[in-house]
């Protein structure tokens, strides 16, 4: 079961931040009860027992547990924990038993302290001082736990040597002298704690309950115990913390991490083109991802394309078809006109009377509205043509919309997907550690329960086993790949563009990180992907590069948009809006049947919409 639990805590730390696995953690754990001298105290040692299972369970790499130690033992074990934290990242000394302050001094007091008088103290107890130096060594967080703020049994018989010197109630209030220093009282300056009639003391319940939460910060963690211990204790005991700690987040057991997105890179991509909404945009998306949803969907859109674009060519062709027809009519009308014209202009010349001038006139006249009739007709064919292109650009359009609106309706349902996904193996892990460790404290109570009953069958005390402190757990090493692909993946997060996110460090890699030290102002070694380039990069909330967009497109906040141009304008080759030259006004000729036909789809190609897309610049 142990075995289990050590495992289980090494999977969830793994998926934490990488600078926190490598700090070393180290506790010291002291439960004085079987005082010699006064009456004995029940539940230091149990809250000891308990606070020495927490943080075994939070992955501490040295937990060194004591017990009702006398004043050699004592001091040795605080000399001797001072050798242990020279080296550690995060020390902490929880201390349950008596203590006192005597002059504004606070001192521990060990199970054969005697303190017949005053003059005793400095030789039969140590000092709270003499504790918190022992963890001047400890890099980023030393922290000490006192529940030693019970009503003090020697104040009364002792003896005054010195009439002037003060015993209070209580302890007295501390401050350390050293940053990244926390020390809790069970009770505030000058007050007392109880010791509660459960299992453990309300301090002790509430320190368990909280601050070995992942990720939890300890100071949030500290105000949770003083809100328990107020309600527990009907606002008679207020826990007290003294010291300060700086602005980053400070816990004892590193948050989860939530699972990584394999697609992560897809859908922004994906997302890209879809904006762009072209053919070419579609093809270069498949280029670089092949396979997966995203590639399914963009196969999908660059379908419905493809038949749109169809459509366009069916109408433009039938346009021309209409337009190609009614030339040939108003080509065929004007020759046979001109014949007919000649014919009778030759009839008319052998005719001399009146009556064959008349007809002759009457005979133009009728052919005029005939052919003024049959032109009629062939504008209205041109111009049934014309609504038919429109009519099929609109629906062109309508089809770019629809698809546009299609993807993005699929990105949105592939995040929360994705989101629910993740959530859901988060707390899968989440359920897994909290029956593991409801399993291990159900072994550990049924362990006790069968040790008290040995106890008590037993007509002599059994001899006490010395405590063997819990071997280091070795401390995993990151993977140099895994810290150039986080390094890379915060570097894009910032705005510095690293390339691909693949754990290679590159050039690309290399100039992405130098131009985060230029921009934030730090001096990071851009050969390598070091875990201190990774901390300053992943403290930066914000975006720290500046936004550089491709010509033809401009910022709009943290975004690079396409530059539309007015109408009469177009987007010249420096990616600025110009204006458009007026053609040259067409002379009118004297016959309409002479002007030159237009050919269709006309102009010249400049006044379109272009768009850039993976340096590639693209005009539709």
């Amino acid at each position: 079961m142990r075995s289990a639990l050590l495992f289980l805590l090494g999977f969830l730390l793994c998926l934490s931040a990488g600078p926190a696995m490598a700090e070393k953690r180290v506790a010291l754990v002291i439960g004085m009860s079987k005082y010699q001298q006064v009456p004995r105290l029940t539940n230091p040692a149990r809250d000891a027992a308990a606070m020495t299972n927490l943080f075994k369970q939070a992955g501490f790499d040295v937990v060194d547990s004591k017990s009702d130690l006398g004043i050699s033992g004592l001091r040795h074990a605080v000399r001797d924990f001072a050798e242990i934290a020279r080296t550690a990242d995060i020390a902490v000394v929880y201390y349950a038993g008596h203590g006192m302050e005597v002059n504004g001094t606070n001192y521990l007091i060990p199970v054969d302290a005697k303190l017949a008088s005053d003059f005793d103290i400095e030789d039969e107890t140590i000092s709270l001082d003499r504790v918190v130096r022992a963890l001047d060594p400890v890099k980023r967080l030393k922290l000490v736990i006192l529940d030693a703020c019970r009503d003090n049994p020697f104040a009364n018989s002792m003896k005054r040597s010195i009439a002037s010197r003060s015993i209070g109630r209580g302890l007295a209030e501390v401050e350390p002298t050293t940053s990244d220093t926390l020390i809790a009282f069970a009770a505030k300056a000058g007050a007392v704690a109880s010791d509660g009639d459960g299992q453990n003391s309300p301090f002790a319940t509430a320190l368990v309950k909280y601050i070995a939460e992942p990720g939890l910060d300890l100071r949030i963690a500290f105000g949770r115990v003083r809100d328990d211990v107020l309600k527990t204790t009907n606002n008679r005991q207020e826990p007290f913390v003294y010291g300060s700690l700086g602005g980053e987040n400070t816990s004892l057991v590193p948050a989860v991490a939530k699972p990584a997105d394999p697609d992560a890179q897809a859908r922004v991509d994906y997302e890209l083109a879809a904006q762009i909404g072209t053919k070419e945009a579609w093809d270069s998306f498949l280029g670089r991802h092949s396979k997966g949803l995203y590639a399914d969907l963009a196969r999908a859109q660059n379908s419905k394309l493809m038949a749109a674009q169809q459509t366009q060519a069916k109408a433009d062709s039938a346009r021309r078809d209409a337009e190609d027809q009614a030339a040939k009519k108003t080509e065929e009308l004007r020759k046979q006109l001109a014949e007919q014209a000649a014919r009778q202009t030759l009839e008319a010349k052998h005719k001399l009377s009146e009556q064959a001038k008349k007809d002759l006139e009457e005979a133009r006249r009728q052919m005029a509205l005939q052919t003024q009739k049959e032109l009629d007709a062939a504008k209205q064919q041109i111009e049934e043509a014309k609504k038919q292109a429109e009519a099929a650009r609109l629906q062109v359009e309508a089809a770019k919309k629809q698809a546009a609106a299609d993807a993005q309706r699929q990105v949105d349902e592939a995040k929360k997907q994705a989101e629910a996904e993740a959530q859901r193996q988060l707390d899968v892990a989440r359920q897994q550690a909290l029956e593991q460790q409801q399993a291990f404290e159900k072994q550990q109570a049924d362990k006790k329960a069968s040790e008290e009953k040995t106890k008590l069958a037993s007509l002599a005390p059994a001899p006490q086993v010395p405590v063997t402190p819990a071997q280091a757990a070795p401390t995993p090493q990151m993977d140099p790949g895994d810290i150039a692909r986080l390094l890379q993946a915060h570097l894009q997060r910032v705005g510095c563009n690293p390339g691909s996110i693949d754990g290679t460090w590159d050039d690309e890699s290399r100039k992405a990180l130098a131009l985060f030290n230029k921009n934030a102002h730090t001096n990071f070694d851009v050969k390598v992907a070091s875990l201190d380039a990774l901390d300053g990069v992943r403290s930066k909330p914000d975006r720290v590069c500046p936004l550089m967009c491709a010509k033809g497109q401009r910022a709009d906040g943290d975004h690079c948009v396409q530059i539309s141009c007015n109408r009469g304008y177009f987007l010249n080759s420096e990616g600025a809006c110009e204006k458009r030259a007026e053609p040259a006004p067409k002379p009118r000729t004297a016959h309409r049947e002479h002007a030159p036909r237009r050919a269709a789809g006309g102009g010249g190609g400049h006044g379109g919409k272009c768009f850039s897309f993976n340096g590639k610049t693209y005009c539709e």
